[in-house]
């Protein structure tokens, strides 16, 4: 996946992202990561300048609507974290990579919200019924 902060998809799309990730110590451990995509993001300057990297995948999830899949994990040297969501083929839909947020380890779904959860007890949840993230 691109290592650069962006939610991409498969058709060389992508968006901007930007997350801003409390460390371990911090005081806003176990709080709300806070997250909010931007403007179309270039996929090849994206990886020309930064890179790629291996996804470690930490936890897989049916979504409760039978339509997919959410996945994440992590990557680099403990501060990288991604998530991701595939069709119920098990296409990617989109990947999202962050780099300050840390590993995701899991997801629990409220409604049309998925709360992921990152190895610090931090918290990212998205509306599933967003265009951006279906």
């Amino acid at each position: 996946m691109p290592y650069r902060d962006g939610l991409y998809r498969p058709d060389d799309t992508a968006l901007e992202l930007h997350v801003d990730g409390p460390g371990a110590y911090h005081p806003d451990a176990g709080r709300p990561i806070p997250f909010r995509l931007g403007g179309p993001l270039d996929v090849a300057s994206a990886v020309e300048e930064d890179g790629v990297t291996e996804a470690d995948p930490y936890f897989e999830a049916a979504i409760p609507d039978g339509s997919g899949r959410l996945t994440g994990g992590g990557s680099g040297m403990g501060n990288v974290g991604w998530i991701a969501r595939l069709g119920t083929d098990g296409s990617l839909r989109w990947v999202a990579p962050m780099w300050d947020s840390n590993p995701f380890l899991g997801v629990r779904f409220e409604g049309p919200a998925a709360v992921f959860t990152n190895d610090w007890r931090n918290l990212l949840t998205l509306d599933l019924s967003e265009p951006a993230f279906a």
